[in-house]
């Protein structure tokens, strides 16, 4: 039975191979709304319909939305949150479609370059170390712990009293 999955595991990596296969032309998911992406894009790769459709589609919206908000308003996760939800939505929505993985390395560069775009101005919030006292309590705690559970079970175990 193996033998039989190995074998058509490596047949279907054949077919979808650049130089033995078609090159992973465009497959489309039984999916509602579907077509109208798988038939935007003829004769290329899947991955080459997924960028073209996200660059000129789902970008476009994106950039859209961002322009009609004053730039101060960038760095408000509340302003920009459905903007920001509604471009990866439709970046997966589309990768869905053409049966193309997601998250991949073309939509990780595109939120990238959205981050340095938008939002490379917005100020964060860096964690600081807790005071030294709060360190020391919680270094020590656990430290000063262990010997008395030690003391405990040699007490409990020496005087063969087995009752907890």
């Amino acid at each position: 039975m193996r033998v039989s999955f190995s074998f058509f595991g490596v047949f279907l990596s054949f077919l979808c191979d650049p130089v033995h296969g078609n090159g992973g032309t465009i497959g489309c998911a039984n999916k509602g709304g579907c077509e109208v992406y798988c038939s935007i894009c003829v004769n290329i790769t899947a991955q080459e319909c997924y960028e073209i459709l996200v660059n000129h589609w789902c970008n476009y919206h994106f950039v859209l939305a961002m322009d009609s908000m004053n730039s101060t308003d960038w760095c408000s996760l509340e302003k920009v949150k459905s903007a920001y939800n509604n471009f990866t939505m439709c970046t997966e929505t589309v990768a869905d479609c053409l049966l193309v993985p997601w998250p991949n390395r073309f939509v990780e560069q595109k939120f990238v370059d959205i981050h340095a775009t938008y939002f490379h101005d917005c100020p964060t919030e860096a964690l600081r170390d807790p005071p030294p006292s709060i360190i020391l309590a919680l270094v020590m705690t656990p430290i000063c712990l262990i010997p008395v559970m030690v003391v405990l079970v040699v007490f409990k175990t020496k005087n063969g009293d087995r009752r907890s």
